[in-house]
């Protein structure tokens, strides 16, 4: 399921020239958050204007879980590692006396969560690596049949996510109009080869760069070369490259989204377990950031609402 943030901010907020009469952020009520962005978009694209912003330095970098689409109860590509240790097991015998794998074959995903950080890492090599890059795509686009696609035109627009890149990079054109050249995240290492005559990349069982929190700016630099000038994020995770674009000269952009709404969607911040919002809460209201309220600021949230 995804969340409005693509459907309502992104739209309008890429748009350089909407249809005549038509209405922007139609999903939004009128708070403070809506006039924030309608305010922005105007002063960078008016021409003329002090903050215009030339079209090829006008980059808006969106965080994926948890802004782009719901995060709880687990993220969607911990969903894909569940079904991929399930799916390999009849491979791997020895997992069924193994943590993480045992939990998981058992359908304890707190017991799998216990294991920790070590406890992710093997579960990520244990069903990402050894794969072709081919093939790994093509698993990961069975799980997408749910999600509509979005379009987006104007702005240049890059997913900047902690979850693995090649992860990602099979639907977001599909999903987002964001092609996979603009779609920044964890990478791991990975080797060229030839197989039966052919060249391929093969993913290793070591990580390249882990693109979460920190590593989210130099993600940004090695990947595009330009400061963005507009932010989207939902966690702590993203804190570090929301102030990295606000640190820019001229008009910036930087705002959260704040789950608020446990009926239609899922309200947690400062103490959950995925997706915690506490630092960046602070920095936010001290920084005068964009806060999102999905309760109040969104008369929608899902397309079925």
């Amino acid at each position: 399921m995804l969340s409005r943030l693509v459907a309502v901010i992104l739209v309008s907020l890429i748009s350089l020239a909407p249809a005549r009469g038509a209405e922007p952020l139609p999903s939004w009520n009128d708070t403070a958050s809506r006039q924030a962005i309608l305010r922005f978009v105007g002063r960078v694209t008016a021409a003329g204007s002090t903050d215009f912003v030339p079209v090829p330095e006008r980059i808006a970098v969106f965080d994926n879980d948890g802004t782009l689409w719901s995060e709880q109860p687990v993220y969607n590509q911990a969903a894909f590692i569940v079904d991929r240790v399930k799916a390999l097991a009849p491979e791997h015998p020895e997992w069924t006396a193994k943590d993480p794998f045992a939990s998981i074959l058992k359908g304890d995903l707190k017991g799998a969560l216990a294991s920790g950080e070590q406890g992710l890492v093997e579960l990520v090599t244990a069903t990402h690596s050894g794969m072709t890059t081919d093939e790994f795509g093509a698993t990961v686009d069975q799980m997408l049949e749910l999600l509509d696609y979005l379009r987006a035109n104007g702005f240049k627009t890059f997913i900047v996510s902690g979850g693995g890149t090649d992860f990602m990079r099979p639907w977001v054109e599909r999903v987002y109009g964001i092609p996979p050249e603009q779609t920044i995240g964890t990478t791991a290492d990975l080797k060229f080869e030839m197989q039966d005559g052919k060249p391929r990349l093969r993913k290793l069982p070591t990580v390249d760069h882990v693109d979460d929190k920190a590593g989210k700016p130099v993600g940004i630099h090695r990947h595009i070369g330009r400061r963005p000038i507009a932010a989207f994020g939902n966690s702590d995770g993203d804190l570090q490259m929301l102030q990295w674009t606000c640190a820019g000269a001229g008009a910036r952009l930087c705002l959260y989204v704040h789950h608020t709404d446990a009926q239609r969607e899922w309200a947690y911040d400062r103490e959950s377990h995925i997706g915690r919002l506490d630092k960046g809460l602070d920095e936010a209201a001290a920084s005068g950031w964009t806060v999102v309220d999905m309760k109040r600021d969104w008369n929608r949230v899902f397309p079925t609402d």
